[in-house]
């Protein structure tokens, strides 16, 4: 028997059908959510097999996707036995555990469905805070040599201001020395889903001033310089009693083969590493501040979009040293407090990264515009938006914001690092950006 609605169910009915649906928050599900393990801030906590498995468990239960762990730290000892390289016994005190840290990352994280990404620091092999590493105990011929004010040309090794020790990334030992351990790590961990590079790039501006790099340089320019560093560029005091860059004249030869030697570096990586695992995830970090990232020779755009159009310190050519093509899981940096572009203009804050010689403003210095030049300057190559938690000790409320934000505006999220969370106990507010932005089920 059919029933019957009366006259003011029937209009409720209707007014209900007319109205729009509830919206519900936009899923971001199935974009890559990384979480970073820094070799030096966990060693004690992951020198435990219990602590990998509560924190790899808990990750997951939080949404995210990979685990990119480090096992090169700034030091260039490693976290694995190794034929090329010295493995890292202890850190401040604590004593590695009895066990392959990165095989049991990978066992637990396949186990839960993620994926285990190696991370390796590339071009630094020393910590200048407590004189330890590679340059320090075997090799200072790989230090950087560094063109500062007032001191000149010095090994980066006496600049304790700076904490990485890095190289000259042109050495050739010091090239093949990383090439090596780069396919040592693939060879032996064929599980592993992914390499994650970072610090491929110079210290700096003031980087490299050796006489390797003068040589290599006037090879490559065809003349020689008359005056080195000046026909590069000399510090100079500003009206405030800052020192700044005035350029010489190859300066721009010289960022143009700058980033060149990154590029090449980056190309020949992928192709040896490749050979040892086709299959293997050839990824890498670098800071999204790309308008002033050529100060350390990194082009990470994409080929196909030209600097040189906005920016006067790129060539012509300069373009031609893209290496977004390369990547195929690209993290950035969006280590910006302001998240929104209204947020910015209200605060009007200029941003002084660790790379610059100098102050940057400009809506890019925040997440949501970072994320939309980025878009521009990569072209269809995805990118995934990284946060740095203990930026917002301060602010907790505005984590959650910045993983939404990234999570909406770019391909995905990188979170930096796990040690920030664990030690001002985040995790709610990670938990409610991953909610937020649809990574995980809206809570009932």
């Amino acid at each position: 028997m059919k029933t019957k609605l009366c006259g003011a169910a029937l209009l409720l009915l209707l007014l209900t059908a007319c109205q729009p649906a509830k919206k519900e928050n936009p899923s971001h599900a199935g974009k890559p959510a990384l979480m970073w393990f820094d070799a030096t801030a966990n060693f004690e906590r992951f020198s435990h097999r219990d602590s990998i498995d509560f924190y790899l468990e808990k990750i997951k239960s939080l949404g995210f996707t990979h685990a990119v762990v480090d096992i090169r730290p700034i030091t260039g000892e490693v976290l694995y036995e190794s034929a090329y390289a010295p493995r890292m016994e202890e850190w401040h005190g604590a004593r590695r555990g009895d066990f392959d840290l990165l095989e049991r990352f990978i066992e637990k994280g396949h186990q839960l469905g993620l994926e285990v990404h190696a991370s390796l620091n590339v071009f630094s092999a020393g910590h200048n805070y407590f004189d330890r590493g590679q340059v320090y105990s075997s090799h200072p011929g790989w230090a950087s040599m560094v063109y500062v004010p007032e001191r000149g040309i010095i090994s980066i090794m006496d600049v304790k201001e700076k904490y990485a020790s890095m190289t000259n990334p042109i050495h050739p030992e010091y090239r093949a020395h990383i090439l090596n351990v780069l396919k040592e790590v693939v060879a032996r961990y064929p599980g592993l889903d992914g390499l994650m590079l970072d610090r491929v790039r110079y210290d700096g501006i003031g980087a490299d001033f050796s006489d390797l790099s003068k040589q290599a340089f006037e090879e490559w320019l065809g003349e020689k310089t008359d005056r080195f560093p000046e026909d590069i560029f000399e510090w100079q005091k500003n009206s405030q009693g800052r020192y700044e860059v005035a350029r010489g004249k190859h300066f721009l030869s010289w960022i143009e083969w700058r980033t060149r030697n990154i590029t090449d570096f980056m190309r020949l990586a992928r192709e040896e590493v490749k050979a040892v695992n086709p299959d293997i995830s050839f990824g890498t970090y670098t800071g999204a501040w790309y308008p002033s990232y050529y100060e350390v020779g990194v082009n990470f755009a994409s080929r196909d979009y030209d600097p040189s159009a906005e920016f006067d310190w790129a060539t012509p050519a300069y373009k031609e040293h893209g290496y977004a093509e390369l990547i195929d899981l690209y993290t950035t940096g969006n280590y910006y407090t302001d998240v929104t572009i209204e947020q910015y203009r209200t605060n009007n804050r200029s941003v002084w990264n660790e790379t610059d010689s100098q102050a940057q403003s400009g809506i890019w210095y925040c997440v949501e515009g970072s994320c939309q030049n980025l878009r521009t300057i990569l072209k269809d190559n995805p990118f995934i938006g990284g946060i740095l938690v203990d930026q917002f000790y301060d602010n907790p409320a505005r984590l959650s914001e910045t993983i939404e934000m990234n999570l909406r505006e770019s391909d995905g999220l990188m979170v930096f690092d796990i040690v920030h969370i664990i030690h001002k106990n985040l995790w709610k507010e990670v938990e409610e950006g991953m909610r937020r932005a649809g990574a995980l089920p809206v809570a009932r």
